[in-house]
């Protein structure tokens, strides 16, 4: 099981790898371990053996097994989707997306955003499998009036991890040229530069310590789409974007600095074949005072005996 590190301390400006094990807490402080993956596309079986780059790779019961032992070391976890759950194997062509939700649910994923695959059934198609989710999704610029789905996409939501308040939004793609209009009806793309910074302004107002945004934008691109990089150095107050939809394999995250304030953005791939670890640490005011990453390769060697 491969593990990289990198560490920063929130107001420096490097990160140096490194292998030894996460420095203990002072008793005046608390950690936050957000372990998450994007698109991972109907994949719960490992990549077979004739696979050419990812040859024995990933797994979702690798994954679960990974999870379970972090769980057990830390007391505050979340975990997280940033999208594209759906599409790209035989499990989604047979049983529509019934499989991947009870295995994340199995796995008490805690919330996800939408990605523009998880409508290739449709809103309805879409509904229909939400039943098998107990995890809840966040979207603030996918504006729903579709009655089928706005109970069950939020813009955001917030939850207490120790004495550490959390606030979680999502952000999804433009639909043009990647979903039919008839496959996203009541369900519309806007800004998600502006609804980002109403988001910050939202969650900040009610008192949260760490905002998190779940995008399924994409890492980066020429011209001027949306990005998560691009929202990280436009928009002041987020602080950690876990992103989806281009499958970038970020071997070290970014960090984007405001003037009293970073933005880290990390990207695992796809496929489930990385899982991703962020661990941030608060002193008992609630203030960040430096975060580790750790993404986790899925392979093997985390096989049940």
């Amino acid at each position: 099981m491969n593990r990289r590190h990198f560490f920063q301390t929130i107001t420096a400006g490097s990160i140096g790898s490194f292998l030894a094990p996460l420095p203990a807490l002072a008793s005046s402080e608390e950690r936050l371990v957000i372990l998450h993956t994007n698109d991972t596309h109907s994949r719960i079986d490992p990549f077979p053996a004739t696979d050419g780059r990812f040859a024995g790779l990933g797994g979702a019961a690798r994954r679960a097994t990974l999870i379970k032992k972090i769980r057990k070391e830390n007391p505050n976890v979340l975990l997280l989707d940033s999208g594209d759950i759906f599409q790209g194997t035989p499990y989604f062509n047979y049983f529509k997306g019934e499989v991947e939700f009870k295995t994340m649910s199995a796995m008490q994923y805690d919330y996800a955003t939408l990605g523009n695959h998880d409508f290739d059934n449709g809103v309805d198609g879409l509904v229909s499998m939400l039943p098998h989710a107990t995890f809840d999704f966040v979207s603030s610029n996918l504006k729903i009036t579709n009655p089928s789905l706005k109970p069950h996409v939020k813009p955001y939501v917030t939850k207490r991890m120790g004495s550490v308040k959390v606030g979680i939004f999502g952000l999804g793609i433009d639909f043009q040229g990647l979903v039919l209009p008839s496959l996203h009806e009541g369900v519309v793309y806007t800004d998600p530069v502006i609804e980002a910074r109403s988001m910050v302004d939202t969650l900040r107002n009610e008192g949260c310590d760490f905002v998190i945004c779940l995008s399924h934008l994409g890492y980066r691109y020429r011209g001027d789409r949306v990005s998560d990089t691009a929202i990280a150095q436009e928009v002041k107050g987020i602080d950690l974007i876990l992103g989806g939809h281009t499958h970038s394999f970020i071997d070290e995250p970014d960090v984007y600095h405001h003037q009293d304030a970073s933005t880290i953005v990390n990207q695992v791939g796809f496929a489930g074949i990385r899982l991703g670890r962020i661990d941030i640490v608060f002193n008992n005011e609630g203030s960040k005072q430096r975060w580790f990453i750790s993404d986790y390769q899925i392979d093997r060697r985390l096989d049940i005996a």
